[in-house]
């Protein structure tokens, strides 16, 4: 059924309605996530917190497109979500580079397989642009072992970000990279996100890391069944200084809370 532009404004850009997911196993089922819901502007940047084994990568693989729910369902502006499209994009923590290629040539070939109508120069172009854009023009025809990890995920972003996505999802991107590469690569992907506002879904363990960039942080109760268990506004403006928000008393209120809810509310039990 086609979506006039009066039915468009009055539903959300990405919604995650009554989402389940079981898996059967030899013990019988097991349930990973109950009862999901969750509305998405459009340009709205989301941070999903939680313990491991919470579920939130097969929450975010489900919006993906990688996996389908048992019940409910995730949708894009409208449309149920049913495989994998190039209107939403993931970056791993792993880089997922093809080795034997360049930094050029991994982009590029997300870039060559999303326009295959476009000239080979205006590819060519889309590439060099991207690379640029995450600081790594100089870099562009080394191969991934030649790469240090933050320039890998920078790769990686901006083989993403090439294609143009309309909902750009992030599963623990900054994970293995040390302290001062993390927040660079925070400071980067927030310059980014401001020049581009494309919808941002990102899995973190780092309650800092979510405090500084994102608009609300979702935090997800324990499994089995987790759900979501509350969502925190992040009240500070945009664009953002670090050094600003954390001498902001609320920062510290946000962390606090955010660390009972995690270590107190739904700590593991031993």
């Amino acid at each position: 059924m086609a979506l006039n532009s009066s039915t468009l404004e009055t539903i959300p850009f990405l919604s995650i309605q009554n989402l389940s997911k079981v898996y059967p196993t030899p013990k019988g089922e097991f349930s990973v996530l109950a009862d999901i819901n969750l509305d998405v502007a459009e340009g709205e940047f989301i941070c999903v917190i939680g313990h491991s084994g919470c579920g939130k990568s097969t929450l975010l693989d489900m919006v993906s497109g990688f996996n389908q729910p048992t019940q409910g369902g995730a949708f894009l502006k409208g449309n149920l979500i049913r495989k994998p499209g190039r209107d939403r994009m993931v970056v791993f923590q792993g880089y997922a580079l093809l080795p034997w290629l360049t930094a050029f040539e991994n982009v590029y070939l997300a870039v060559d397989k999303a326009y295959p109508k476009k000239m080979t120069a205006e590819k060519r172009a889309l590439t060099r642009d991207h690379l640029a854009m995450v600081g790594l023009a100089e870099a562009a025809d080394k191969k991934p072992d030649q790469l240090s990890g933050g320039m890998k995920q920078r790769v990686s972003i901006a083989r993403a970000l090439a294609i143009r996505p309309e909902v750009l999802i992030l599963d623990e991107p900054f994970g293995a990279l040390d302290a001062i590469t993390k927040e660079e690569l925070q400071e980067e992907l927030l310059k980014i996100w401001n020049d581009h506002r494309c919808t941002v879904l990102m899995i973190t363990h780092d309650i800092d890391e979510a405090l500084f960039l994102a608009d609300r942080l979702v935090m997800m109760t324990n499994g089995p069944s987790a759900t979501i268990g509350e969502i925190l506004q992040i009240p500070f403006p945009r664009p953002r200084d670090r050094v600003q928000i954390m001498e902001d008393p609320q920062y510290y209120e946000l962390r606090n809370y955010a660390l009972d809810f995690l270590y107190h509310r739904f700590a593991h039990e031993d």
